[in-house]
């Protein structure tokens, strides 16, 4: 978990850097809101008291360069229980950057922050990591992905999820 997460904040912050080199301000031309959801199963020992996720995604997207975006990201994931045990839920919060080789057309990016747990008396959060891959184009996001909250076996060990998504592009001007 440690190695994940030093090649993660690593592979971000020389990202951000390689986008910060390049200096240019904040404009209505190259930032946006992205509002989504996604749907997933869990997966690993989580799998063993819920069956379902379901969530809410909204990002702030920044895009220095037409390959490259980053932002902040929050949202919500609710956790449906299997009978006898509890729902819960995650609240992300992040940073994320986003690959785009065309306009149009492939895409590959990477959430990680700190997700807090709700619902769930005692339980802790922990460092995520979500990975994503999928297709884009100017209005739209549609991505598969593997999302895992990394906690300690105490606090129940990770909570993790795969599953698909998308988003929409809230632009703050005209598309020409």
């Amino acid at each position: 978990m440690r190695r994940t997460f030093i090649f993660s904040a690593a592979f971000l912050l020389m990202a951000a850097e390689q986008v910060r080199a390049q200096s240019s301000d904040i404009t209505t031309r190259n930032s946006w809101l992205k509002i989504g959801a996604n749907v997933g199963v869990p997966v690993g020992n989580i799998s063993d008291y819920s069956s379902f996720t379901a969530g809410l995604e909204l990002k702030g997207q920044f895009l220095e360069t037409p390959h490259l975006g980053i932002g902040l990201t929050t949202g919500y994931n609710h956790y449906f229980a299997k009978n006898g045990f509890q729902d819960f839920g995650t609240i992300p919060l992040g940073a994320f950057i986003r690959y785009y080789p065309r306009s149009k057309g492939f895409f590959a990016g990477l959430d990680l922050g700190y997700s807090f747990v709700t619902g769930y008396d005692g339980a802790t959060g922990g460092f995520y990591l979500k990975p994503q891959l999928g297709y884009h184009n100017y209005n739209w996001n549609f991505f598969g992905y593997f999302n895992d909250v990394f906690r300690s076996t105490d606090d129940g060990g990770d909570i993790g999820s795969v599953g698909v998504g998308a988003t929409y592009n809230i632009r703050f001007r005209k598309h020409k």
